[in-house]
């Protein structure tokens, strides 16, 4: 599965469950590792570890994950001088992540079953792991950042959610195989040619390269947050601390798999969460009435907008399919369904539908299953769906009523 590739490297990434609803930050704060006077806020100030790491592995001893994609290793709190604390709350170090994430965050879950994998076998304890010693570490993350509306363990939703959310915005595989830098178990690559391009995609900011004896085995993209982890803005950064491993030449890049891609399977001892709606449809035309459901999370209201309060219900949509059976125009109560002038959807009366696709799992427009917001919207906050790239990409599903 190819990650759908986007440009935006300094990104407003709102992303928590869907049940979490943190403290409001002033849009005014300065970076985090780049204040020059003490912020006592640390609700919307990431202190003392401001500087913020988004790993990948590519692991082929043993191959973990899809074959043309990198993993998820984890979201790291560094210090602004490259050291870091660890296991920061041992009350919070829970046990039962997968369980959490089914209940709070299933469509998060779902990616972290491809995409966030261990190499033993064990994603729970891995997954424990990460948020034990890391997530734990993050001060905006901290319960009494949620107020009143808080809920056990929101925190720990808004943690993966929000990594699963800055990993989409890095598709290294991508970039580097758009540069003819591919698995191969022949050819060898220079650590410069591999610094090119993932610079030119991380902002002009290096990301860290390691090495394991002579082959590419993790990079850290370094981040700095305006606001809260969960819903602040991400910054490219030069690295600072542990540096790339690699050698000058010959850096072998393995392929995972002999052959093929690995089917994707779930997570150990568990089923997939049954919360998570299946979308219906063949390829083609829809036709009939059904709600329109948001990847990762949330379904669209009325207006056309994203929307994920729990508690919620998604508004009833009309699919017309059209003449020839190859598109379908959508209205809601508000009026017919229209991609505006700016690339936003809209559902209004007065507007002309537009007419969308469907590739027998997701909405396409002008082809493409891939649609966009500015955020991810949480609490009662909607979010404006575009066709337009921006900071957060996701994908619209038909569930028939």
């Amino acid at each position: 599965m190819m990650l759908q590739q986007t440009a935006l490297i300094q990104a407003t990434l709102a992303v928590g469950s869907a049940m979490a609803s943190s403290v409001s930050c002033p849009a005014n704060l300065p970076f985090s590792c780049s204040n020059t006077t003490a912020v006592s806020d640390l609700c919307c100030f990431n202190a003392p570890g401001g500087a913020i790491l988004l790993t990948q592995f590519w692991d082929t001893k043993p191959a973990t994950g899809p074959g043309d994609s990198w993993t998820l290793h984890g979201l790291w709190p560094d210090n602004c001088d490259g050291s870091y604390e660890a296991n920061c709350d041992k009350s919070r170090e829970y046990t039962n992540i997968t369980d959490i994430l089914a209940a709070k965050a299933p469509y998060t879950l779902d990616a972290m079953q491809t995409f966030w994998k261990d190499y033993q076998g064990d994603d729970e304890s891995f997954w424990e792991h990460e948020w034990g010693k890391h997530g734990t570490c993050i001060s905006t993350l901290e319960k009494s950042c949620y107020g009143s509306d808080y809920q056990a363990t929101d925190e720990v939703a808004d943690y993966f959610t929000r990594a699963v959310g800055l990993f989409k915005t890095l598709p290294t595989y991508d970039w580097l195989a758009a540069a003819d830098i591919v698995p191969s178990a022949s050819k060898t690559y220079t650590l410069a040619a591999i610094q090119k391009v993932l610079t030119e995609h991380h902002d002009g900011h290096t990301p860290v390269i390691r090495c394991r004896s002579g082959e590419l085995d993790e990079l850290w993209y370094h981040y700095q947050v305006q606001g809260s982890v969960q819903s602040g803005t991400f910054k490219a950064v030069d690295p600072v601390g542990s540096g790339s491993n690699c050698p000058a030449t010959g850096i072998k890049y393995l392929p995972k798999y002999a052959s093929g891609t690995p089917t994707t399977t779930t997570t150990k001892g568990t089923t997939p969460p049954t919360s998570v709606p299946v979308p219906t449809g063949t390829p083609g035309a829809l036709s009939g009435k059904g709600y329109v459901n948001v990847k990762p999370d949330g379904f669209l209201i009325s207006s056309g907008n994203w929307y994920r309060a729990s508690g919620a219900t998604p508004a009833t949509y009309t699919a017309t399919p059209s003449s020839d059976g190859k598109a379908f125009t959508l209205k809601s109560s508000k009026g017919p369904c229209q991609v505006l002038g700016d690339a936003s959807l809209s559902c209004a009366s007065g507007l002309t539908a537009s007419s969308f696709g469907y590739d027998g799992s997701f909405l396409t427009f002008d082809n493409a299953s891939t649609f966009y917001a500015a955020s991810t919207p949480n609490g009662q906050d909607k979010g404006v769906i575009s066709t337009k790239k921006q900071a957060v990409s996701v994908q619209l599903s038909w569930q028939a009523v």
